[in-house]
């Protein structure tokens, strides 16, 4: 793993729950502000692919990476062409994000079996790098046309689960966890990433972590604005993605150290009560999960990431949007 070597760089992630025109209005500001990374995700709205092609013609220095596309909705070949096309018309400054999603997007919205996902996942990865070598992809004789810029995009792939986990530290340049307590990595984690990193290729670089989590320099209105929208983020994952008994999150939090406050949040949440599932949210856990305060708690919450190994900070929440927000969290890190 990356363990906080040299200066933590700064992505954001587009809301796909939001129109996207004016979020990429500003993403020239955020990259003067100090982003370096921008994320596109995609879950059942639109789709990934063009909102990052345009977002490329809109930025000058950001990488512009997916955050992430699923491995089941198209052809490995298609992923390949698809990163080549960005790194193309971006001049090399595509990322390549992979994860499996679940059923209910790849099976309930796409109508596509959910099977095998994690060997789905280095069927990708194997056929990416093949094609930008400008190689055919397994099984084909045929050539690409063309190639990406570079031989190799970066690949991150996102993922929660230990067998997941230990394929992106096995295969992939950054590995991407979306909810992420930095003190717990070692404890939720860490035989995982010791088993994949046993197996990774000596020619990879060491594995980025790319961490998303909530974040605001500052107090008054402005934090308490920030603080509900972490609690919101949080309740919806830990209480309302996936049914009781199938919601990893909801697992994930009590590894992390907060089973009982997981299980309320849970049951407020499933009936309805989203604004009890928020308030239910223990200060310990909001301050574990999100990195909201002054500059001296800021900074001190920066130092515990770097120390986790997080090489990138996915800011979410108010601050994403901000660009003065992502200018003082720029001028902590490099203090």
């Amino acid at each position: 793993m990356s363990g906080g070597q040299g200066a933590m760089r700064l992505a954001v992630s587009l809301d796909y729950a939001r129109d996207p025109l004016p979020q990429i209005a500003v993403l020239g500001d955020l990259e003067d502000a100090g982003v370096d990374l921008v994320l596109i995700p995609e879950v059942y709205g639109l789709d990934a692919a063009t909102i990052a092609g345009f977002a490329a013609a809109r930025t000058r220095t950001a990488r512009i990476g997916f955050g992430v596309l699923p491995v089941h909705t198209r052809t490995p070949a298609l992923i390949a062409q698809t990163a080549a096309g960005l790194d193309a018309l971006s001049g090399g400054r595509a990322v390549l994000g992979l994860g499996t999603s679940g059923p209910g997007v790849i099976t309930g919205f796409h109508g596509v079996p959910f099977r095998r996902p994690l060997a789905r996942v280095r069927q990708v990865v194997e056929t990416c790098r093949a094609m930008w070598r400008r190689e055919p992809p397994p099984g084909s004789s045929l050539r690409p046309l063309l190639g990406p810029p570079r031989e190799r995009i970066p690949i991150h792939l996102a993922s929660l689960r230990p067998g997941g986990v230990a394929l992106a530290a096995e295969i992939a340049e950054g590995w991407y966890p979306l909810f992420l307590a930095p003190d717990r990595v070692e404890a939720v984690w860490g035989d995982a990433l010791r088993a994949g990193a046993a197996l990774r290729d000596p020619a990879l670089p060491p594995l980025e972590i790319v961490a998303s989590m909530h974040v605001w320099v500052g107090a008054g209105g402005d934090r308490e604005a920030a603080t509900a929208a972490a609690r919101a983020d949080i309740a919806l994952y830990v209480g309302g993605m996936g049914p009781r008994g199938g919601n990893y999150y909801n697992e994930l939090a009590g590894a992390f150290g907060w089973p009982d406050a997981a299980a309320e949040i849970q049951d407020h949440f499933l009936a309805g009560r989203r604004a009890e599932a928020a308030a239910a949210i223990p200060p310990d856990m909001l301050d574990g999960l999100s990195l909201i305060g002054d500059a001296g708690e800021v900074r001190a919450g920066l130092a515990t990431l770097r120390a986790a190994g997080v090489g990138t900070l996915v800011v979410r929440g108010p601050a994403a949007r901000d660009p003065k927000a992502i200018a003082n969290l720029r001028y902590l890190l490099d203090s």
